[in-house]
């Protein structure tokens, strides 16, 4: 694999630096959020999905599902790069480079790990499909919304039990609240008013205060984005529009 050919570092940056490759989405924020938390340096590399950087070549080499997040790591296992793409396995990643918000104990990591991949699996997926139809599809599609407005409810209803004993989803702060941190914050694009889910309000405004959170949030922020994707046919088109690639 050839690397994508990053600029020189300058004498006064740090020897061993993450290449972050990042669009202001959710799945870009979590990744953000995590590089913060633990403190590990990185350099941005600002991705913008609605004019296609995702299909170069270079990107491709890293994350072959043209989908942001995806970091380099100079200093991988053995001394040796590594590229990591889907934000998941980034965060689980990072936990274990930095031994921090990703348990050790068995228990534990299995804990974190339950709740991270209700993130991957429902939460993000059933919450982006509620900002396609509500936001971006070119005309209402009356059941597309209700179906998934209604189930972003639901597993807001659930976050909202979890937290009914607990200030966080997985006993301490872990990656799994920074994988669903950035969703939540979204939610008036799914529908959803916080107010009706008081234990998740709570938790939310408990994370949006972290100094970390706050910074990765606010990361490469670019309203432009968004609404590109919902005023230009040609950014829905790319975003929207892929079938295979062929060689």
């Amino acid at each position: 694999m050839r690397w994508p050919r990053m600029p020189p570092l300058l004498a006064e940056e740090e020897q061993f630096m993450i290449e972050f490759y990042h669009s202001p989405t959710p799945n870009g924020h979590k990744i953000a959020i995590m590089l913060e938390e633990c403190g590990l340096p990185y350099r941005l590399h600002p991705i913008d999905i609605t004019r296609g950087d995702q299909f170069e070549p270079a990107f491709l080499a890293i994350s072959p599902n043209n989908k942001i997040p995806a970091i380099v790591d100079s200093d991988g296992p053995g001394g040796e790069p590594i590229s990591v793409f889907e934000s998941g396995a980034i965060l689980q990643y990072l936990g274990r480079k930095a031994g921090k918000f990703y348990p050790q104990d068995e228990r534990g990591r299995v804990e974190v790990e339950q709740w991270l991949m209700w993130q991957m699996g429902g939460l993000g997926p059933m919450a982006g499909q509620a900002h396609h139809f509500r936001g971006y599809a070119p005309e209402p599609i009356d059941y597309a919304i209700a179906r998934y407005t209604d189930e972003v409810n639901r597993l807001y209803g659930v976050m909202d039990q979890r937290l009914e004993t607990r200030d966080y989803l997985a006993g301490d702060y872990s990656i799994a609240d920074v994988a669903c941190v950035g969703w939540v914050a979204s939610y008036e694009k799914q529908g959803q008013e916080l107010a009706e889910f008081p234990n998740l309000k709570a938790w939310f405004e408990r994370l949006m205060a972290r100094p970390a959170v706050i910074k990765g949030m606010a990361l490469a922020a670019d309203d432009s984005q968004s609404e590109r994707i919902a005023q230009d046919d040609q950014a829905r088109s790319v975003l929207f529009g892929q079938r295979a690639r062929h060689s």
